[in-house]
């Protein structure tokens, strides 16, 4: 099992680019970052295409894998909502979108959102419309050897508005599917807050899931300044036989982010293989 950093939390005062190399100089292969076509930073969320040609180039240059990237955001704003039939069409280009995008920066997953709660709609009926839109996505994806990561958020903090809060009805979405090219993201710090029974419910569903997210909790900063034991759950993913990457997805509080990822690989310890 590998940990890859989320490169929109880290460094986000320079280019992607070089947030590449960072991440590598502070111990780390692996890598992810949200959207092709878009980019966090430090003073402002900017609409802007990542050069995919430099981000090859960079990760050649570092030693570094994209393990993922993000189809749509999950209110829609970018991509749509796929519990909105309306949003359908919208959705499946943006899947084609991400899928080329990726694969030509040597990516083979992406994570897919759910998308807002449509309070004029029954939630059978959005729940119907979301198993559609996933089944024809996840149709495409294993056209291209790809794998879609379904995930769950926080309703409670992060993301009110939210349709898919809990880590039973993603799984139970990606089971009813029942293809190889959907798989379930279990997010630590957003199960968290909704759940809790961490252990249990990884084990559960060890079997679908394809990637992990962590942060702590509460405050989504350091996974050693919170109230989860994470070298305790990174150890049982471990132990399952889990083989993909524990993704860090958080916002460091400490000032110096190279310390703080440093940091985190020695709060982890033994328990991960970079």
């Amino acid at each position: 099992m590998h940990i890859d950093v989320c490169l929109e939390a880290v460094f986000d005062d320079q280019p992607v680019e070089q947030r590449i190399a960072l991440v590598a100089q502070a111990g780390y292969t692996h890598a992810e970052f949200w959207f092709h076509d878009a980019t966090a930073y430090r003073d402002a969320f900017r609409t802007e295409l990542k050069d995919a040609a430099a981000i090859r180039q960079a990760c050649a240059a570092a030693g570094v894998t994209i393990n993922n990237i993000v189809v749509n955001a999950w209110d829609g704003s970018l991509g749509g909502s796929p519990t909105r039939a309306e949003d359908l069409s919208r959705y499946l280009e943006r899947v084609e979108e991400v899928i080329a995008y990726a694969q030509s920066i040597d990516c083979h997953k992406a994570i897919t959102c759910a998308g807002l709660l449509q309070p004029e709609l029954p939630r059978e009926r959005q729940r119907a419309n979301l198993e559609q839109a996933y089944g024809l996505a996840a149709e495409t994806a294993a056209r291209h050897d790809f794998i879609l990561l379904v995930e769950p958020l926080n309703l409670h903090v992060d993301h009110p508005g939210y349709y898919l809060g809990s880590s039973q009805e993603g799984a139970d979405i990606v089971r009813a599917i029942n293809m190889p090219s959907l798989r379930l993201l279990y997010d630590v710090y957003h199960m968290q807050i909704m759940e809790g029974n961490l252990l249990s419910n990884i084990t559960r569903h060890i079997d679908i899931i394809g990637h992990f997210h962590s942060a702590g909790v509460p405050g989504r900063h350091e996974l050693f300044d919170g109230e989860i034991h994470y070298p305790a759950v990174v150890r049982t993913i471990r132990d399952l036989g889990y083989q993909g990457c524990f993704g860090l997805e958080y916002f460091p509080a400490m000032a110096d982010h190279h310390r703080s990822l440093q940091q985190t690989l020695e709060y982890l310890g033994a328990t991960v293989v970079q």
